[in-house]
């Protein structure tokens, strides 16, 4: 078993987990990292010879920022100048970051996405990132209604044949797509439902909470919307309701396993009325057939009547095989499986609330 850093972004820091190598034991550190900081998001970028832990942190004094550490989290640097500022002429300024990628074919290169909804490229591992004005300047932009947790940049996803190609997700405009390195984008979200609108099928406008690609068909991938859970099979040119079979199609969260095709895991919710577990019952769901068919995974975790609820950012998994999958929850509860989802354990309790996780295997 490689060792596994565990990063738990929450609304009062960060905390990090560690699996030693050949140990199934967690360790957590004592205290947590930008402390009374909401963290929204955290990449572990794997692809230099020294890892680096990027963090998305959110002070109410200070504002936010962007941090990386080059010692798995022991020190962290904050750029002299903001990592991510809006140029003056957008008359924006930056609300908090809510992603951050690391680009799957470009070694340098990591993706941020923000509120108010725009894409920042970097091109130094994430110490310095420039507006992508193209999407910035889209002319549906006037027509995007933030969401109820705001008009956010959640979603980026790289293609590893081609850096030209990138896809974002935005709340509540959709997916857009860009097939020539930024310079023009196009919404792509045929077959994805707008329940809320008076036009339940527009071409933009609607509430996606999460997308993952297939780990084995690029051009597969899986989409949590606002009511609905669907696969494109087209790297998002259309798209196919694939919600049968689930206690219900409304979520947030969507993850791809890391290593098998047509493999995927949601955590339903009540509803957007409702947003508790479904059922109140602490269930991950898989699907091994791109979502023709989906089993509850449950063993190990709560058996009564849960309320925790399990943010976009709140589920990942490592780049195992068997994977591990972790998710933690707005009641500040962090799981973990080492076998696909089979089961799982409990590695912390009453932490703050969960923004979001991410995990991968060091050395």
């Amino acid at each position: 078993m490689a060792e596994i850093i565990l990063t738990v972004g929450t609304r009062k820091g960060l905390f990090i987990g560690r699996r030693p190598s050949g140990s199934s034991t967690w360790q957590f550190d004592d205290t947590p990292y930008f402390n009374a900081q909401a963290v929204y998001s955290v990449a572990i970028d794997t692809r230099g010879d020294t890892p680096r832990l990027l963090a998305g942190g959110d002070s109410t004094h200070y504002g936010p920022s962007v941090f990386h550490s080059d010692d798995l989290g022991k020190t962290w640097t904050e750029p002299a100048k903001a990592a991510v500022k809006f140029p003056k002429d957008t008359d924006a300024s930056l609300e908090r970051v809510w992603q951050l990628h690391p680009a799957a074919a470009e070694p340098d290169v990591v993706y941020a996405g923000t509120e108010p909804a725009a894409l920042y490229k970097s091109l130094d591992r994430g110490e310095t990132f420039e507006l992508v004005r193209p999407l910035w300047e889209h002319p549906t932009r006037d027509r995007w209604v933030p969401g109820g947790g705001g008009e956010g940049l959640h979603t980026v996803l790289t293609d590893a044949r081609d850096p030209d190609s990138v896809t974002v997700a935005v709340s509540t405009a959709g997916v857009f797509r860009t097939r020539d390195g930024g310079k023009s984008w196009a919404p792509s979200n045929s077959g994805v439902s707008a329940v809320f609108l008076p036009d339940p099928n527009p071409e933009f406008g609607q509430c996606v909470h999460k997308v993952a690609r297939d780990a084995v068909d690029p051009d597969r991938l899986y989409l949590q919307n606002h009511w609905g859970v669907y696969r494109s099979d087209d790297a998002g040119a259309h798209w196919t309701d694939i919600g049968e079979g689930l206690p219900s199609d409304f979520g947030f969260s969507v993850v791809a396993h890391p290593h098998r095709a047509d493999t995927a895991y949601v955590f339903p919710i009540n509803a957007d009325a409702d947003r508790v577990p479904a059922d109140h019952r602490c269930r991950v769901y898989r699907t091994r057939d791109a979502g023709e068919n989906w089993e509850p995974l449950s063993a190990g975790l709560p058996t009564g009547d849960h309320y925790g609820t399990v943010l976009r950012d709140a589920m990942c998994s490592d780049d195992q095989d068997p994977a591990g999958i972790y998710f933690g929850n707005r009641n500040g509860e962090v799981y973990a499986s080492a076998d696909d989802g089979d089961s799982w354990q409990e590695l912390a309790s009453h932490l703050p609330d969960v923004l979001c996780v991410r995990a991968a295997a060091i050395g």
